[in-house]
């Protein structure tokens, strides 16, 4: 299983993602796991990324594309890509990468929501400044308003969740990934997934989409040996 998981913020792919990997046994992949890994362990590209983070500067496509493509090697046996590539230029990239590896995107899923459903579900997220739990006053409410339920710190709601900076984050993902959205559906399978779904929902259409292809590689090796 070779997947790319993409979605704006607030979509849920992370959530998804870690899902889809615990059920089928598949590496999950997400840059910014990976860049954290890399400067906690001081490796050279660790301290190449942490150069490019800590300037307050976009880490350049080369380095991102060795960071990943290092995971993926140790990965053979099957991965999810959990908001990467962000860019047509990353994918491209990425795509040599596997060709001269000899692998390929099985398939690529996009979680399409609808914009003032993704404000509405972020801009209700609050977190624990103490201990980093996160709520949602929605979705996931603390058991007493205002409060995290396991060390009693008053939540808060991060700069990054208010609405102006919400609609912000959107407009440049829209403008980044809609030339990436455009070459997946012509390079390669690509499903669309309805995101504004209940969670359990968008769960099964996506593993529907994952086992159809599981079922037709199975047929596929059975005609083989017969």
């Amino acid at each position: 299983m070779r997947l790319i998981l993409l979605g704006c913020p607030g979509a849920g792919k992370g959530t998804q993602a870690k899902m889809l990997c615990e059920r089928y046994g598949a590496a999950h992949i997400a840059t910014g796991d990976l860049f954290r890994a890399e400067i906690a362990a001081q490796t050279e590209l660790g301290k190449k990324v942490e150069s490019y983070l800590k300037a307050g500067t976009l880490v350049p496509d080369a380095i991102v594309i060795d960071v990943v493509a290092k995971r993926l090697e140790e990965s053979r046996e099957g991965w999810l890509l959990d908001g990467f590539p962000r860019t047509l230029e990353q994918a491209q990239a990425l795509d040599r990468w596997l060709e001269k590896t000899g692998q390929r995107v099985n398939r690529v899923l996009s979680l399409r929501m609808d914009e003032n459903a993704i404000v509405e579900r972020i801009t209700a997220r609050r977190s624990c400044p103490n201990c980093g739990e996160v709520y949602n006053l929605r979705a996931k409410p603390p058991r007493v308003e205002g409060k995290c339920d396991k060390c009693g710190t008053a939540l808060v709601q991060r700069s990054d969740d208010q609405e102006h900076t919400v609609r912000k984050r959107l407009m440049v993902y829209e403008d980044l990934t809609r030339p990436l959205v455009a070459y997946y559906r012509s390079e390669h399978i690509f499903n669309e997934i309805d995101g504004n779904k209940p969670m359990q929902q968008v769960t099964a259409a996506l593993t529907a989409v994952i086992d159809e292809d599981r079922t037709a590689k199975l047929g596929v090796r059975g005609r083989a040996e017969r």
